[in-house]
């Protein structure tokens, strides 16, 4: 199948890595993998970060100048046709201005992946923002959530029970799990090149350092740590980005010497990372679900995370690690210490978080959810037009 591929808040392409890029990736990934072509739909980010309605309205009159001159194109045969279109992740900072022109006029089925609402975004400075998400995912034929949470809150916003499905979030954990096999390989190495202790407990942090949410995670993850200073561990942190210079001395006063900044390491390096360590530990402040949980557990490694956004759709709460009330940095505190005291639990739990991605996430899984999605949108399509005639 012909599939156009449109990525409102991030293009796969983009520069900066981050979860949203890494599901983009992998969804691309899965549709060449199951025999289908992806048309492009450009790169055009609809993406407003600090609620500014001028800059809504501008973004939505290039939108419809963009998607006029994708079915000019069209048209004139210089790009082909589509059979379906997806758009990768809509909400009310990223709204999806190319998709709905486009599929009304070719008659297309439409398809959502990672689509969310929230009725409080209904007013505010984000309200044009929401306005147009809402109507696009009404305008979809399918829209697939990542997260309950998500699926709860489009229920909430007025959308079909029948239109929305789960679609758990994957990656494939392949690379994670051939590094896990090579624990002991890379522990070593990684040791000599950090001038690191093996014999004692590895924490680890793989994400970049903005100053929005990530940087508030760090703040709690440092305050955390800091309560530990009488047991014995080292942190590893892998991310960088414009927020260093605030980040890295709030960890250093924590960690003293036991502090190992990596830097942004290339995507090929984390899952020997991630396999090295002995506790992800994230406290993941404004998640939507989190990528870098996914891989931690896919190499076997047990999580400690906040209890925030849908993080609880990818870790299980006393199965694959341990989950903590958001914002609480004593808390946090109390289960990587629990963790750190008990080194045959974490082996439990990273086991048991190794086998909940093969069987939940992992990149064979979301094959066959994601062609039965196709079918059920077609399908669902088809039928709108039958009603219409």
């Amino acid at each position: 199948m012909r599939i156009a591929f449109h990525a409102p808040l991030k293009p796969p392409d983009h520069p900066v890595p981050s979860g949203d890029r890494a599901m983009a990736r992998a969804l691309l990934s899965l549709l060449a993998l199951s025999g289908h072509t992806v048309v492009p739909a450009g790169r055009f980010r609809s993406y407003d970060r600090t609620g500014d309605p001028e800059r809504q309205r501008r973004l939505a009159r290039l939108g419809a100048r963009l998607a006029e001159r994708l079915l000019r194109r069209i048209a004139a045969e210089r790009l082909p046709r589509p059979e379906l279109w997806l758009t990768y992740h809509l909400y009310h900072k990223a709204p999806d201005h190319l998709g709905p022109p486009i599929v009304e006029r070719l008659g297309l089925p439409y398809l959502v992946v990672e689509g969310s609402a929230s009725r409080r975004r209904a007013e505010g400075p984000w309200a044009l923002g929401h306005a147009a998400s809402l109507a696009a995912l009404a305008r979809a034929d399918l829209v697939l959530a990542m997260t309950e949470r998500d699926r709860r809150g489009l229920l909430e916003a007025g959308l079909d029970a029948d239109a929305v499905r789960l679609f758990p979030p994957f990656l494939d954990a392949g690379p994670f799990r051939i590094a896990a096999s090579a624990r002991t390989e890379y522990r070593a190495a990684l040791a000599r090149r950090l001038g690191l202790d093996a014999t004692v407990p590895w924490l680890l942090a793989v994400a970049m350092m903005r100053a929005d949410v990530k940087r508030r995670s760090y703040e709690l993850l440092a305050a955390a740590l800091a309560r530990l200073a009488d047991r014995p561990w080292a942190l590893l942190v892998a991310g960088d980005g414009p927020a260093r210079p605030t980040i890295e001395p709030e960890l250093r006063r924590a960690c003293g010497e036991r502090l190992r900044l990596l830097g942004a390491l290339p995507l090929e390096e984390l899952p020997g990372l991630y396999a090295a360590a002995d506790l992800f530990c994230w406290p993941a402040v404004g998640e939507a679900y989190g990528m870098a949980l996914l891989e931690a557990q896919a190499a076997g490694l047990p999580v400690v995370a906040g209890a925030e956004g849908g993080v609880a759709a990818v870790v299980a709460h006393g199965e694959t690690g341990l989950l903590v009330p958001a914002h609480d940095p004593e808390a946090f505190a109390e289960a990587v210490a629990a963790l750190l005291g008990e080194p045959t639990r974490r082996l439990a739990l990273g086991r048991a978080a190794a086998a909940r991605v093969a069987a939940e996430h992992d990149r064979p899984v979301a094959g066959v959810r994601l062609e039965a999605a196709l079918a059920l949108a077609w399908a669902r399509h088809a039928a709108r037009r039958r009603i219409a005639s």
